[in-house]
C-alpha cells in the first residue's frame, strides 16, 4: 500500500466542543485499519479535562494526533501525521512513533558488553568522504515497525493507554529479550505524560524515545521557522561527519546552539548554516524530572513545555523531509522534534550516562508535555 500524502492531519474531528472549561476525561478505542495478514490495528483516543485530546495507535505505539486549543479556543492538531494506517506502514521518518530498542545512533552498529562484541543492523549510511554506517533508532525493524499490545484506562482526572512489546533475543542483533511498556496519559492539567519501562534477560543497551514532529501552528500552517524555542541546556554534543558524538560536552555559549534564551528557530538556523539534528545535555541531575524546553508559536498563542528525567534531548528540524509520501507529503522543516533520551552512541562512550540494562534492573524514564496559551 502507498501512504496517503497529506498536510498536518487530524483524525479527531471534535472542533465544536467547548475548550474553556473542564469536559471530563475519557478513553475510546476503535479499529484504525488492518495489516496485510488481517491483524487489526487499534486507535485509542484519550481526552483530557481542558481541551487536550490525543490519538494513539498500537502500530509503532505511534501518536497520530494531539489536539489542543489556540488562544481563541479553536482546537487543532499540533503533530504531523498520516491520514491513514498505510502511511505508518511505509514511514521512513519515524513520524509519531516510539523508537527502540536503542533510539538515536550507535556508531558502526557495534558495541561491547562484558567482553562480548555485538553487531547490530546497519540502517543509516552518512554520505561523504568521511561518512559512516550507523545503527539508527533500533534498526531496520525497530519498535516503530511492530504491533504493540494495548489497553486503556480512565479516571475522573486522567485517561491513558498502556502499550507493551516484547523484543526477542537477537532482535536486530541485540542480546537478550526485552519487555517494554509505554504509557501515554492525558490529564486535566493539559499534560501528555509519556512513561517508559523496560526489563531485559541479558545485559543490553536500552534507550526509548517518542519521535513526534511538533508544529504548534496547527493544520496547514507551514514550517516551524517562526516557532520560538528555549532549551534548558548549557552543553551540547559535537559530532563528527558520520553524526556520531566526538565525546566532548561543549558549552553552548557563543554558538548557534545557545537556546538558553528564547530564539526563533529560523534565525538560529541562519546562524548555523542549516537545520538542526543535535543532542543537548539537559541541565540538572539525570533521573530527576526537570525542565527541558519551551516552544512557543506567537500567532496561535500555543505554548508547549517539556520536562524529563533523561540525560539529553535531540533537537531535529525535519531536514530530510522532501514532500514525498514517506515523509507524509511534508516539505522540509514542517515539524520539529525534541526527543528526550540517552546520548547517541552511549554504549561506546563510557563517560556518558550508562545505558546498559541488566537482568533484575528496570529501565525507566518519564517525559511530560504541557500545553497552554498566552
Amino acid at each position: 500500500m502507498q501512504p496517503t500524502a497529506r498536510r498536518l492531519t487530524t483524525d479527531l474531528d471534535h472542533r465544536s466542543r467547548p475548550t474553556n472549561r473542564s469536559i471530563g476525561t475519557d478513553a475510546v478505542s476503535q479499529v484504525y485499519g488492518n495489516l496485510g495478514d488481517g491483524t487489526a490495528i487499534t486507535r485509542h483516543v484519550l481526552t483530557g479535562g481542558r481541551g487536550l485530546r490525543v490519538s494513539v495507535i498500537d502500530y509503532g505505539a505511534a501518536i497520530t494526533a494531539v489536539e489542543v486549543p489556540d488562544k481563541r479556543g479553536q482546537p487543532d492538531n499540533v503533530v504531523l501525521g498520516f491520514g491513514d494506517l498505510s502511511g505508518y506502514l511505509t514511514n521512513t521518518h519515524y513520524i509519531g512513533a516510539i523508537c527502540g530498542r536503542y533510539a538515536n545512533r550507535i556508531a558502526g552498529g557495534r558495541f561491547t558488553v562484558d567482553g562480548a562484541e555485538y553487531q547490530l543492523t546497519i540502517n543509516e549510511r552518512v554520505i561523504g568522504p568521511h561518512g559512516g554506517a550507523n545503527h539508527l533508532h533500533g534498526g531496520s525493524r525497530g519498535f516503530d515497525k511492530v504491533v504493540w499490545t494495548s489497553r486503556t484506562f480512565a479516571t475522573d482526572r486522567q485517561a491513558g493507554a498502556i502499550l507493551a512489546y516484547t523484543s526477542p533475543d537477537g532482535d536486530e542483533g541485540y542480546p537478550g529479550q526485552v519487555t517494554a511498556t509505554v504509557q501515554y496519559t492525558v490529564n486535566d492539567n493539559n499534560e501528555l505524560i509519556v512513561a517508559y519501562k523496560a526489563r531485559a534477560t541479558r545485559p543490553t543497551p536500552i534507550n526509548l524515545t517518542h519521535h513526534g514532529y511538533w508544529n504548534l501552528g496547527g493544520s496547514g500552517c507551514g514550517d516551524v521557522l517562526g516557532h520560538q524555542l528555549t532549551l534548558h541546556c548549557d552543553r551540547y554534543l559535537p559530532v563528527n561527519r558520520a553524526m556520531i558524538p566526538t565525546g566532548e560536552l561543549a558549552a553552548v555559549a557563543n554558538t548557534p546552539m545557545d537556546f538558553r534564551r528564547r530564539r526563533a528557530i529560523g534565525k538560529a538556523m541562519e546562524e548555523l548554516g542549516g537545520g538542526f539534528d543535535s543532542c543537548f545535555a539537559i541541565a540538572g541531575p539525570v533521573g530527576t524530572l526537570r525542565s527541558v524546553a519551551t516552544v512557543r508559536h506567537p500567532e496561535s498563542g500555543r505554548v508547549m513545555t517539556i520536562r524529563s528525567t533523561e540525560s539529553g534531548v535531540q533537537f531535529y528540524t525535519a531536514n530530510s523531509f522532501d514532500s514525498r509520501p514517506a515523509s507524509g507529503g511534508f516539505a522540509r522543516h514542517r515539524g520539529l522534534c525534541l526527543e528526550c533520551g540517552h546520548f547517541p552512541d552511549s554504549p561506546n562512550q563510557p563517560h556518558f550516562p550508562a545505558t546498559i540494562v541488566r537482568p533484575g534492573q528496570v529501565y525507566s524514564q518519564i517525559t511530560i508535555h504541557r500545553f497552554a496559551v498566552e
